[in-house]
């Protein structure tokens, strides 16, 4: 799986004050980490760095025909955050299953162990 669909929490208002809210996002490439560094606003604020590289991996917000810079600098905080988080979560990994078992009954099962960054 290369693309994923998310649904913002609250969602982007663009200029005629639609609200976009389901979009997908693919894996980044390394192109996709190295490029923005050459950028003159990532060079002047790293923070930056989250935005154009958002704005590189999300191929589908609502019906915007463009998700650009700009849109990713509209997003709300907590949309902005719960792209981080997801970008994080596909990009770095599911995690490695370990077998546990219950205290308390003994039963068997698999546990998902996240690595960090993950949600």
């Amino acid at each position: 799986m290369t693309e994923y669909e998310f649904t913002l929490p609250r969602g982007y208002v663009d200029k005629h004050g639609n609200l976009h809210k389901h979009g997908t996002m693919r894996l980044a490439t390394a192109a996709d980490e190295i490029l923005p560094l050459r950028d003159p606003r990532v060079q002047q604020n790293a923070a930056y760095l989250t935005i154009i590289l958002l704005s590189r991996v999300i191929t589908k917000l609502g019906d915007l025909p463009v998700i650009n810079p700009g849109v990713i600098e509209g997003l709300f905080s907590s949309d902005l955050a719960y792209l981080q988080q997801l970008y994080a979560r596909i990009n770095e990994g599911e995690g490695s299953d370990i077998d546990a078992e219950c205290p308390q009954c003994e039963h068997r099962f698999k546990a998902r162990v996240l690595v960090s960054g993950e949600v």
